[in-house]
């Protein structure tokens, strides 16, 4: 009967510590700014609380930029630069995208529509 009840209560904790885990995990997203440089090139200023992995802060800057894409009637970006800083407790990404009607050429092209349907199935805020 001991035995049991200890066997639940570790069982329990683990459970705890996973939840605990994941919620540290999931970053905290502080928003987006947006600004057009020139046509179709805009920059993207993004923030994660806390000490954010480089890829959260890619992934979070391409979410913002293809939602962006679609709402100025475009069905692609692709990522020019990425600079990436900590200060304090907040990570930021000052990522420059073009964004255009047709695939652009180059390596890292985004389809619009497939990336704000994956931002949206992994929780990443859009613009």
């Amino acid at each position: 009967m001991i035995r049991a009840a200890l066997i639940s209560c570790v069982a329990l904790a683990g459970c705890n510590d996973a939840a605990a885990v994941q919620r540290a995990a999931t970053p905290d997203y502080l928003g987006v700014d947006t600004r057009l440089l020139d046509g179709d090139l805009v920059q993207f200023e993004v923030s994660i609380g806390g000490a954010a992995l480089p890829d959260q802060l890619d992934a979070y800057a391409d979410c913002a930029a293809a939602q962006y894409a679609l709402i100025r009637g475009y069905g692609f970006a692709r990522h020019v630069r990425t600079n990436l800083k900590q200060n304090g407790d907040t990570s930021t990404a000052d990522a420059v995208y073009t964004i255009s009607p047709s695939l652009p050429r180059g390596l890292r092209t985004i389809d619009a529509e497939v990336v704000v349907a994956n931002c949206k199935a992994n929780a990443i805020p859009t613009v």
